[in-house]
Order: C-alpha cells, then structure tokens, then sequence
C-alpha cells in the first residue's frame, strides 16, 4: 500500500509568492531570453514575443520587477524612454533553463511518438464509445 500524500507537502513551497513559479508561466522564460544581452526597450520585446498583448507584457514585466528579477529605468527624455534589465537574480535561472531546453531538445521525438501512442490507444480516457 502506498504512503498517502501529506496535505502540507507544498507548504514550504509558498507557491503564490514564489518567483520560481515565475520563472515557468507562459512569458517570462522568455523574456529572460530576450533580454540575455542587455537592456531593452518595451517595443524591442514586442517583436520576438509574438502573441503577447501589450497587457499581458506590461503586467509580466511588473511582476518580474517586483520580484527582482529585472529593473525598470525611465529617462528623463522626450519622447519619454524605458527600459528593461535582468538583475543578477534575473540572470540565475538561465542554466537551468539552458538545460531544459537542451533536455527538450534532445527527448522531443520521444514526447512526439509518446503523444502518437496516446492518441492511437484504443484504451485512452476519452475513447469510450467512439
């Protein structure tokens, strides 16, 4: 008989406030990558962040500044002029993230003939009746 699980298994976690839970949502992975090489500019991350609404990029960099991750600066020029940068916190989880992409890389026929053999199995959740 298996253990059951302990209901406070993700307690030490914090998962709400933590910025590793950041680092996996949808953006800002990316925008990491964007901005692997320097400082850059809200319309510069528009460009390879295709799909991102100015909103969601907007609330996305607000939450990876709060967190530490990058700073904002504004000059005082007109037209006004702002600009994005990774802290040294920001810059941390590119490793890991290196490795992901190299683990992607290197197992993604594996996930692709996975996912063919699910949907082929006669025996799947969802094919009943079909």
């Amino acid at each position: 008989m298996r253990p059951s699980l302990d209901p406070g298994m993700f307690a030490r976690c914090r998962a709400p406030e933590s910025s590793l839970v950041r680092i996996g949502d949808k953006w800002t992975g990316r925008i990491i990558r964007c901005l692997e090489s320097g400082p850059r500019r809200f319309s510069e991350l528009q460009i390879p962040l295709r799909g991102i609404t100015p909103k969601v990029l907007t609330e996305t960099l607000r939450a990876m500044e709060r967190d530490g991750l990058l700073e904002r600066t504004a000059y005082p020029e007109m037209p006004p002029r702002v600009e994005y940068e990774l802290t040294p916190l920001g810059r941390s989880p590119r490793a890991p993230m290196a490795a992901c992409c190299a683990w992607s890389e290197a197992h993604l026929p594996d996930v692709l003939d996975a996912r063919d053999a699910y949907e082929l199995a006669e025996d799947r959740p969802g094919r009943e009746g079909l």
